[in-house]
């Protein structure tokens, strides 16, 4: 069995970044077991916020696996979208960060705060964690 990944939706990066405590024990517990901490590029620019510390920010995201959002990703965030009944207007980089999600082996763990939404796009394979 594979050591899987942990996904991290904008919420997730953020509170990596301000080290709250419940966060960094799931990265590190990922990360000890051997899975892939990962983020889509959309969410490096979501989560940007100007007030966070550049060392501190910098220092995080170097831990992580940033996957690019390229057209067969944007594809089938598309492809979720349409399922779900969702306009892209609003959901998507909820969507590319749930296909993103669905493409590492798994199993997968998304942390997020929108369980909701993301309940919509990710099939049953993508364990949900609020944060």
């Amino acid at each position: 069995m594979t050591p899987g990944a942990l996904v991290l939706d904008s919420e997730g990066l953020s509170r990596a970044v301000a080290e709250d405590p419940l966060v960094m024990a799931r990265i590190d517990h990922a990360k000890t077991h051997g899975a892939r901490v990962v983020i889509s590029t959309l969410t490096l620019i979501e989560a940007m916020n100007p007030q966070q510390p550049q060392p501190r920010w910098d220092f995080v995201v170097s831990r992580l696996n940033v996957e690019e959002v390229t057209r067969q990703l944007t594809h089938r965030a598309m492809a979720l979208l349409r399922a779900a009944g969702l306009h892209g207007h609003k959901y998507a980089i909820d969507a590319v960060v749930a296909a993103t999600a669905m493409a590492q082996p798994g199993p997968v763990r998304l942390l997020t705060s929108d369980v909701d939404d993301m309940a919509k796009l990710c099939d049953k394979r993508i364990m949900l964690i609020p944060v």
